[in-house]
C-alpha cells in the first residue's frame, strides 16, 4: 500500500513545542501523502497537491528522530501502516518485544526476557495480574463485551475499528522495552513459568535482531559560510 519510489529531497525543520514541518517533491499528482516518524503513524495530507505537513517528533538532544513519506491511494490515507514500515533493522537502539496473552498460557503464571543467560525485567510480568471481566458475546450490551475466555476484556467487534487489528486474546500483548543498545545483532528469549514457580516447556528464541542506534545530533553546529550562486551552505562545529 505505501510507495516510497518517486518521493525524493524530504526536509524536516524543526518547531517550537516537540513539533516539525516535514517537505518533500514528489512525482505523483493523484496520491495522499503519509508521514511516519520512528516507523509510526504521524499525519497525512489531505489533498494530492499538498507537499508539507506539521507532525510531532520526540523531544531529545541525544537521539535523531527517523522521518519517513510514503504515496497512498486516497481512500488508505487515513490507514495506519506502522506495521509494514518497521523492519528487522531496529534503528530506534531500543528493542520492543511482545507475546500475545493466549488461553495457552498458566493462570497466575509469569514471563520473564532474557539476553545471553541474564534477565532483563527487574520484575516478573504477570500474565493476568488482575481479575478480567470475560463475558461472551451477548452477555453485555453489543460492543461492550468480549468473545467468550478468548476474549478477556480485549478489544473486540464493535471497540475497535472493524477489519483493522485483532480479536480477542491477540489484542492483549505482554511486551517488554529495552533501554538504548550498543549496534549490534541480539537473540532473546523468553521464558513462562507457572503459579508455582516451574518453568512451563522451553524458552521461546526469537530471530536475531539486527540494533542501530540512530545517529547522534551534532552540538554546536554553526553555519561558517553561504554560497548563494551554488546554493552551497558551509557548518562547522565549534
Amino acid at each position: 500500500m505505501l510507495i516510497n519510489e518517486g518521493i525524493n529531497k524530504v526536509r524536516a525543520f524543526v518547531l517550537a513545542g516537540g513539533t516539525a514541518v516535514v517537505k518533500w517533491h514528489s512525482t505523483y499528482d493523484d496520491k495522499l501523502y503519509q508521514v511516519y516518524v520512528n516507523g509510526r503513524f504521524a499525519g497525512a495530507t489531505i489533498e494530492p497537491m499538498q507537499r508539507e505537513i506539521v507532525v510531532a517528533i520526540p523531544f531529545s538532544v541525544m537521539t535523531a528522530a527517523r522521518i519517513e513519506v510514503f504515496a497512498v491511494e486516497p481512500e488508505f490515507a487515513d490507514t495506519d501502516f506502522s506495521n509494514e514500515v518497521e523492519s528487522g533493522q531496529k534503528q530506534t537502539g531500543r528493542v520492543k518485544l511482545e507475546l500475545p496473552r493466549t488461553d495457552d498460557l498458566p493462570m497466575g503464571g509469569e514471563v520473564n526476557f532474557y539476553l545471553e543467560g541474564n534477565r532483563l525485567n527487574n520484575r516478573s510480568i504477570k500474565i493476568l495480574p488482575e481479575f478480567a471481566d470475560k463475558g461472551g458475546f451477548g452477555l453485555s450490551g453489543f460492543g461492550s463485551s468480549d468473545f467468550g475466555y478468548d476474549g478477556s476484556a480485549a478489544i473486540g467487534l464493535g471497540k475497535g475499528v472493524f477489519g483493522i487489528g485483532w480479536f480477542g486474546f491477540d489484542a492483549d500483548m505482554l511486551n517488554w522495552q529495552s533501554g538504548q543498545l550498543q549496534a549490534g545483532r541480539y537473540k532473546f528469549e523468553i521464558e513462562i513459568t507457572d503459579s508455582f514457580g516451574n518453568t512451563v516447556g522451553e524458552r521461546i528464541e526469537t530471530e536475531t535482531i539486527i540494533v542501530i542506534p540512530p545517529a547522534r545530533p551534532a552540538e554546536r553546529l554553526t553555519v561558517k559560510s553561504f554560497d548563494r550562486q551554488s546554493g552551497k551552505l558551509i557548518l562547522q562545529v565549534e
